[in-house]
């Protein structure tokens, strides 16, 4: 930023600075409050009991969250790797490790959380419900739209809940920003820009696996994009006009390999356009871009990271230069969904019909990838 040497920017600054600090302030406590409320509503009920299946770093993070919280009772583990089940049960007295979803789904539990590579997602996730245990997924659901529908249809069979780990929707501020959006603060939204670029890549050979992931840089990182898009603007019918992927620089259409690069031009009719690319290895100068931008007739709003963080984010308001601070950092949003998972469980939550945008998502990168020419598990 530059700075200009006069008492009027001097003055301007710091009422800016000062309205920018109450209102990322007032963002972040309502969060905290929102928060505690949750708990204490669940405080009287009793603390459902879960199992997490898959104890990696993302496992172990979301059960930590969980246990933190006190909503539910972390009562079991289940990884075909001992060590890290081992460690993940230390974490919560009393928790028991095991190997299988088998094993987990002989216990007497309310829910079940998966986090495992995105292939056994969806059967996972079935097998779960049908067993009548509600599930919180890691995303994507499933590996296309197909995938996502069964599981959404397992859970309305069943009457149980099924949320997914879509998480930056709980970034502090992006529930106003939702509601700017919706709302019509911002008139007649006409354009989004999404963006989701990581100078870095999976560390796991499977996530370069189609048949096992599903997809590449897409579905592991444009698919919270899409989603917070979608989202905020209600689910709304998208036609992708246009797209193309490719890997290490190359097109990749007609190749039997996960894109590491993709920019897609999308359309809701009579709607927004939407701008998306995402990728791995991108060298932007900084760990990574991630941005989602709301722009209409009356102002504007986005979600961007700071100085390339993976975990820092600000959500402001835009009336044409001016911006206005409505959240910030710190915040510490990564195990929101599934604490709020674990609430909603607390309070007797049932099939919830909002988990139907999930798959409107999938259908979304399914139009994508067969707009790229993408092949497809």
């Amino acid at each position: 930023m530059s700075a200009t040497a006069t008492s009027t920017a001097t003055s301007t600054s710091t009422s800016t600075a000062t309205s920018t600090a109450t209102s990322t302030a007032n963002a972040n406590a309502k969060s905290a409050a929102t928060a505690s409320s949750a708990a204490a509503a669940a405080a009287s009920s009793r603390r459902p009991r879960l199992g997490f299946l898959g104890v990696g770093w993302i496992g172990k993070h979301r059960l930590e969250a969980v246990a933190r919280s006190g909503l539910a009772e972390v009562a079991a583990v289940a990884d075909a790797a001992a060590g890290p089940a081992r460690a993940a049960a230390e974490v919560a007295p009393g928790c028991l490790a095991l190997s299988s979803l088998d094993a987990l789904l002989e216990l007497p539990l309310d829910g079940v959380v998966i986090a495992t590579p995105s292939a056994l997602h969806a059967e996972q996730a079935v097998r779960a419900l049908e067993r009548g245990r509600a599930v919180f997924c890691q995303k994507p659901l499933g590996r296309n739209a197909a995938e996502a529908r069964r599981v959404a249809d397992a859970a309305r069979a069943a009457d149980r809940l099924l949320a997914v780990d879509l998480s930056y929707r709980f970034v502090a501020g992006v529930p106003a920003l939702r509601e700017l959006v919706r709302g019509g603060a911002l008139g007649r939204v006409y354009a989004v820009d999404l963006v989701f670029h990581n100078a870095y890549g999976p560390d796991k050979a499977w996530f370069y696996d189609a048949r096992q992931a599903g997809g590449g840089c897409l579905m592991d990182l444009g698919i919270h994009l899409v989603d917070l898009a979608l989202w905020a603007l209600d689910f709304p019918e998208v036609a992708v006009v246009g797209a193309r992927a490719s890997a290490q620089g190359h097109p990749l259409a007609g190749r039997d390999e996960v894109e590491d690069h993709v920019a897609a031009l999308l359309e809701v009719p009579g709607g927004p356009a939407l701008r998306l690319a995402c990728s791995w290895r991108l060298p932007a100068g900084c760990d990574c871009v991630i941005e989602a931008s709301f722009y209409g007739t009356e102002g504007g709003a986005a979600l961007r990271n700071v100085n390339g963080s993976f975990y820092d984010f600000t959500v402001e308001r835009f009336r044409g230069t001016a911006r206005e601070r409505l959240a910030g950092p710190p915040d510490a949003w990564g195990g929101r969904a599934a604490v709020a998972f674990a609430a909603a469980l607390a309070a007797g939550g049932r099939y919830d019909p909002e988990v139907e945008g999930i798959v409107r998502v999938a259908e979304v990168l399914d139009g994508v990838y067969a707009a790229a020419a993408v092949a497809r598990p």
